[in-house]
């Protein structure tokens, strides 16, 4: 792989992802302060020394115990074999917005599929959710997805059940670009269920994950995982999440990161939502489709366009008939034009031009001397709440 990375150093990292638990941050704070190549020395020597402070004796016995047992050569050829490559800090394909996570950043990704990771990470959103998700969760996320996917954006999601799995078909469905970052190998399908999806993704996108190949997924690695997929995106937004959510995880971290924060809505009574509605009570937006996430976390001229009911004949009036249709009483009972001049603050000639021209556009009847509205004029979907 090109870069300015020497291979003993792209060595020693994958050596390290054998070593360091995802989102460890003492391995990372000695991978900062020792370098790669230094720590898996130190980690490996027989002599020990002061550089490895933080831990217990016996947590850092068992670094160097994985340490030891690292293969490093092994694992880069079993990421090569299944079309794969690992990318470091320092390789041009590294997003170096991951590098906001400080210690916590990874010690380098596993990486399967064709595109550059750095390119699709500039212009990404994760979409996130509840595994047990609702049929209208699972339509959200998929509607969102392939919104994005439309409009040009990389879909970043876990490859679960539920909602990642929608808006990784979403994404896929219209053609578009979407990753998935897994808690386990990228050689590995986890959920098994979802093993022709991630098929699909290496195949159209991007598989990616800290761990080494063959490696299997833990609580406590799905939970660190979702740092990732914050970090690296430009917002996340949430589809349907309970209060103790995994997803509410990734949308805290994305805050926490400075990214922008997002959650849809879904019914008041659903326990699925409820972290979502929590989210929103604070500084999480509101977002109902995929031009609303695009206005947020889009450049200058990514507008959602303007929210409205349909144009209606009324809504085309201009004031001064506008408010002479309003002074017509709205119970099927005629009024004089005087009647309708004085509610409507105006002269009686002006009414009683302004009533010929609502007759023609079938606003009004004439009923004697009297005005009344038509029925189609009664029954107005735009009136006003609270209004007659």
């Amino acid at each position: 792989m090109s870069g300015g990375v020497s291979e003993e150093e792209r060595r020693a990292r994958a050596a390290l992802t054998r070593v360091v638990e995802p989102g460890d941050e003492h391995g990372g704070r000695w991978l900062r302060e020792l370098g790669a190549v230094g720590l898996l020395r130190r980690l490996t020597s027989v002599s020990h020394d002061d550089a490895l402070t933080g831990p217990s004796e016996q947590r850092i016995h068992g670094y160097r115990t994985r340490a030891v047992r690292a293969d490093p050569d092994g694992d880069l050829a079993a990421v090569e074999a299944c079309g794969g490559r690992f990318v470091v800090p320092g390789d041009p394909e590294w997003p170096s917005q991951l590098d906001d996570l400080g210690d916590a950043r990874p010690v380098g990704l596993w990486v399967r599929g064709r595109p550059d990771l750095r390119r699709w990470a500039l212009r990404s959103v994760a979409v996130v959710g509840a595994r047990a998700c609702t049929p209208y969760g699972a339509h959200m996320a998929a509607t969102l997805a392939s919104g994005l996917a439309e409009r040009g954006w990389v879909v970043v999601s876990g490859a679960a059940f539920g909602v990642d799995g929608a808006a990784h078909r979403g994404a896929l469905a219209a053609g578009g670009a979407t990753v998935a970052v897994l808690a386990c190998g990228v050689d590995r399908a986890y959920p098994r269920g979802h093993a022709e999806l991630i098929r699909r993704i290496a195949e159209q996108g991007l598989v990616i994950g800290e761990l080494p190949p063959g490696s299997h997924p833990t609580p406590s690695r799905f939970i660190l995982r979702n740092r990732v997929i914050a970090a690296l995106t430009r917002g996340t937004v949430v589809v349907e999440a309970e209060y103790r959510s995994g997803s509410l995880v990734t949308a805290r971290a994305a805050q926490r990161l400075g990214r922008f924060t997002m959650g849809v809505p879904g019914p008041a009574t659903s326990g699925l939502s409820a972290g979502v509605h929590e989210l929103l009570r604070g500084e999480a937006e509101l977002v109902t489709d995929a031009a609303e996430v695009a206005e947020l976390v889009g450049d200058i001229g990514d507008l959602a366009p303007p929210r409205r009911g349909p144009v209606l004949p009324r809504d085309l009036l201009d004031p001064a008939g506008a408010r002479v249709l309003e002074a017509l009483p709205a119970r099927g009972t005629a009024a004089t034009a005087d009647d309708v001049a004085r509610d409507a603050g105006t002269t009686v000639d002006e009414a009683l031009g302004r009533l010929y021209e609502l007759h023609a556009l079938g606003f009004v009847e004439r009923h004697g001397g009297g005005w009344q509205l038509t029925p189609q004029a009664v029954r107005r979907p735009n009136a006003r709440r609270g209004g007659p």
